[in-house]
Parts: C-alpha cells; structure tokens; sequence
C-alpha cells in the first residue's frame, strides 16, 4: 500500500493525501490553504493534483474526515476534472460540501457515514471512529487492505465534556490497536503545546461575563464553520437579551445548514437580518461574522477599514473567537489596530479565554500513541515544527526512531511487510488561485507582484531609426511607486543616449532592440541602486521607426 501527501505536511492547510492499493486510489480530504502577505493577489491555494490528474478513473472515493475549509476547499476544483467521483462524508460534512458545489454548478456523488460504520470501497475497507473537533460530525478513517492498515485522525482533540456530548472514541482506537494498526497518521498542530487542550465548555463562562458587562454593540469573529462557537454566542445573547445577526455569505450559509440539520440550536426569535439591526439599540445587538484571521475582503476586515453596512466605535467590544493560523499574525494583528483605532476594544485569545483550539495537545498524542500501539506512525496536518514535535511524541511511548516518518508533501511512503519507508518523491508544488484563474500564476509572478508592491516600477521609451540606428525620440522615463519625482531622472538620461549610441556602433550590420532595451534597462538599474538605493522593476521598451 502506498501513501502519497499531497498537501498539509509543511502547511496548516491544504490537507489531502492519496492512498494507493491494487492500481486504486483513495482520497483522504481535499483542503485549501489561505496565503500569505507574500502572496499578494492569491485567493487560494490548491494541492497540486498533477500526479492523479491522468489517474481520475482510479479514484474509488474522496473520503473527507470534517468539513472544514483546509479539508473540503479544494474539493469543487478536483471534481471539475471529473465530477462524478463519489464523496464519503459525515453529514454535515457532505452538507457543507454539497452547498459549495452548488456555486461551482456541480452534483456530487455522496455518501453519507456515521461513526462505527464500515463501507468497502473498491479494495479499500474503511472503518469510521468519532472524533471530538471544533466543528461537529467529525471522522478518523481506518483504511484496511491485505497490504495493511492505516489509521488517519483527521483533525481531532479529546474534550471530554464536550458541547454536543460526542467525544474521540478511544475505545475503537483501542480495539483498532489490537488488532494492528500498520501506519497511524496523526494530527500534529497542537503537538508543541504541552499538556491537554482546554475544554469547549470553559469558554462558555467567559462569553458569558463579557455580555454581562457590554454597554453597547458586540461583534463576535470566527470561523464560519465553527459550529460550537456560535452556539456559545447565541447561548449567550439569548441570555443577555440581545438578538444575533450572521454577517458573512459563508457564516450565514453554513450556520444555516448547521440550525437545519440540527447541529445547531437556534432559540426563537434571536436571529435578526443584519440589514434591520439599525433598527435595534446597540446594547440589543450581537454580529457573529467571518474574519478572524485578518483576511481583507471577509466581514471584520472590511468593518475595520470603515468598508461595511456595519460600523464600530467607542464602547463596542470586538471578540475574536479563534485561533491564531501560523502566516497571519500581521494580517490580524493589522485589524485588531484598526479596530482599537476607531474605539472598539478588542478581546482575544492572548488576552482572553475566549477561544480554545480543535487539535489535540501533547498530553493527549501520548495517550493516543499508548492506545493504539502503532507499528508505524506518520505526522500529519502541520508545520515542520509541529510534524518532529510530533515524531518525537510517538518515539516517547516507544516507537522505534526508523519508525517515524517525517515526510513532506510529495514524498511516496511505502507500506510493504509492515514496515512504511520513504521511496521517493513526485514534484509537487502550490496551485494558486487568482480569481477566475487556477493554477497559471507561478512563483515567478509572485515575484514580480512583490517587487511591485515592495519597490515600484519604472518604464522607459525610445524611439531609434531602423536605418541609421539613430536616436530619433526619447528616452522617456516614467516611475510609479519609487517614491521620487521623474524629474529626478533627467541627469541619467545624457547617460542613456551614450550607451543606446555605443550599442549601436557595436550593431552596425544589424538592429537587435532586445539588446538596446537590456543597455537601458542596465543603466537606469545602476543609477536607482546607487542614487536611490532601490530595486525596482523595470520595463525598457525600444520600437524601430
């Protein structure tokens, strides 16, 4: 049996991996990853589908463990390759994941699984075991084949009082151990975090003393998929007197589904259409919206830059209900200023129990690791950092050092006797998302929208004699973003017509204009970095008359 990670090994996002036995496959989850500040125009990042793109017939199933964004994101673009893969999923799960297909006009093949049921799928027999996450409905996969078996985690903690009484079934880990677990593949996230991670239920109390003590407004940020969360929100406002608006397409999609299905309970009345809050006092008011990792164009960073229906100011408290993702410390940190700036305070996990994480910590990897015994173990869904801590959790109770695959997305793992080794590796890179587009813009566009964005631009023009090779008109010279006058550049240009002249000499049987914009482009290069100590971009153009 082989295992390839396509994604989530290196990354807080992006996860998918790609199980292969007897010429099948079989898809555990198919997330995105958000980008960064060094990704400026990037909507999404995809896993790079390359390797199974000529292989779409082989895939007996997307298994998909929980439904949030970094497992179910990538989902519509690899069923745009071949829509009628089958999904497997929780029901929530395959409800979130139903709905944002319907935007990308797609119907899913589904099927919808519970914990303790079993399903054979090609040659892959699955087992599915209750996991306690931060959204409901979570899965671990038990994948078994006459190769092996693999056990995945998905995301998971061990809450043991949690909000909807459903907690990580240690007991089918158990049995799973004993009867031989070839390769774990585990949650690393929280794997640095010593200790056990705090439980849902210690939130609710410090909700609650926040509302107690609000004067007016309450904006309230977390992720749209966060069902717990806005449980405790509206447990809260129901509490308090105070009505709750969802603000954000996905928050109101998904809390939405979540109230329908009965994940989510709603007390009657508390709902308000964000468009009629006007209508109520502020002290009456509670907006639950996505945001809470800085992102520009979500509700709370629009409502920081004074860029929404709603607004915020003196007395009006802001929660940020989440967990820091790793990359987007600036981007939130830059809307908490922006809040504090227009008078709102702002409460957060740093200095707040407001928030508590959907991934184990160390404490609970020992116990998991004690429970089930694994021949193998192989860290998922984290950063490098997180992916050793990891390792050298599973090497405490006992598993061999060779035992402990450290891999990175691309590498192809083994599972042969078992025994799992790392056998290669299969190019694998980021696919972006930009706009309409997927998967054309390279790391080299990156480049250039960086120094852009970092260094500005600098475009120069000349017209020479396609004859004589004579400077007819030019240079012209026009900045953008350098920061300085254009004006600043005449005293180069006596240099330009030298050089342009000197090139020409040297052409003298032919005229070669890539040449003479290269002579410009070095000269006025030199000069910004000397003169202006500046690297920008710089584009000559040069047309024969």
């Amino acid at each position: 049996m082989r295992v390839i990670p396509l994604g989530g090994l290196g990354d807080v996002g992006r996860n998918m991996a790609v199980i292969e036995y007897a010429g099948r496959l079989l898809v555990i989850d198919c997330g995105v990853l958000f980008p960064e500040e060094t990704q400026p125009g990037v909507d999404l990042i995809l896993p790079d589908f390359d390797h199974i793109t000529d292989r779409l017939d082989d895939i007996s199933a997307i298994v998909l463990t929980h439904g949030h964004e970094d497992h179910i994101g990538a989902v519509p673009y690899l069923l745009r390759l071949k829509p009628d893969i089958p999904l497997v999923g929780s029901q929530l799960t395959l409800a979130f994941i139903e709905a944002k297909l319907k935007e990308h006009r797609i119907t899913p093949y589904t099927l919808a699984v519970a914990e303790g049921q079993s399903e054979q799928l090609g040659p892959f027999d699955l087992e599915f075991v209750a996991v306690n996450h931060s959204i409901p409905d979570a899965l671990a996969v038990h994948v078994s084949t006459p190769a092996g078996t693999i056990l995945h985690t998905g995301d998971f903690k061990m809450d043991q009082l949690p909000l909807d009484g459903r907690i990580t079934d240690l007991r089918a880990f158990a049995r799973l151990g004993e009867k031989g677990v070839d390769l774990f593949m585990v949650d690393s996230t929280n794997a640095e975090v010593p200790g056990f991670t705090v439980a849902e239920r210690e939130i609710g109390p410090v909700m609650d003393a926040i509302f107690a003590r609000a004067q007016q407004k309450i904006v309230v940020a977390s992720f749209s998929s966060h069902v717990h969360r806005v449980q405790q929100v509206l447990d809260a406002a129901e509490r308090h007197g105070r009505r709750v608006a969802f603000v954000g397409r996905s928050m109101v999609r998904n809390m939405g589904i979540a109230a329908e299905m009965g994940y989510l309970r709603v007390p009657p009345n508390i709902l308000v259409d964000v468009r009629k809050i006007d209508d109520l006092p502020d002290d009456r008011v509670v907006l639950m919206c996505t945001g809470s990792q800085g992102e520009p164009m979500a509700a709370l960073g629009r409502i920081a830059n004074r860029d929404h229906r709603v607004e915020v100011g003196e007395g009006d408290i802001v929660i940020l209900a989440s967990s820091l993702i790793p990359g987007n410390e600036n981007s939130v940190f830059r809307v908490i200023n922006g809040l504090l700036a227009l008078g709102a305070e702002v409460v957060h996990k740093g200095n707040a129990k407001v928030h508590t994480s959907g991934h184990a910590s160390a404490g609970e990897l020992l116990y998991c690791y004690n429970i089930v015994r694994p021949k193998n173990v192989m860290p998922v869904h984290g950063e490098v950092r997180h992916l050793i801590a990891n390792g050298r959790i599973a090497e405490a109770t006992g598993v061999p050092h060779e035992n402990v695959i450290l891999a990175r997305d691309g590498h192809v793992v083994d599972l042969r006797d078992g025994k799992a080794t790392v056998v290669g590796e299969i190019p694998n890179g980021y696919v972006y998302v930009d706009g309409s587009s997927v998967g054309e813009i390279s790391e080299a566009d990156l480049k250039d929208r960086r120094i852009l964005g970092d260094e500005g631009f600098i475009s120069l023009f000349a017209v020479v004699n396609s004859e004589t090779g004579a400077l007819i008109a030019g240079p012209e010279i026009h900045a953008r973003g350098v920061a300085e006058d254009d004006q600043v550049f005449e005293r180069i240009k006596p240099d330009i017509v030298k050089a342009l002249e000197q090139a020409v000499a040297d052409q003298s049987n032919r005229r070669d204009t890539y040449q003479l914009q290269q002579v410009m482009r070095r000269v006025v290069g030199r000069y910004v970095s000397q003169r202006l100590r500046r690297r920008p971009m710089i584009i000559p153009v040069v047309i024969e008359s």
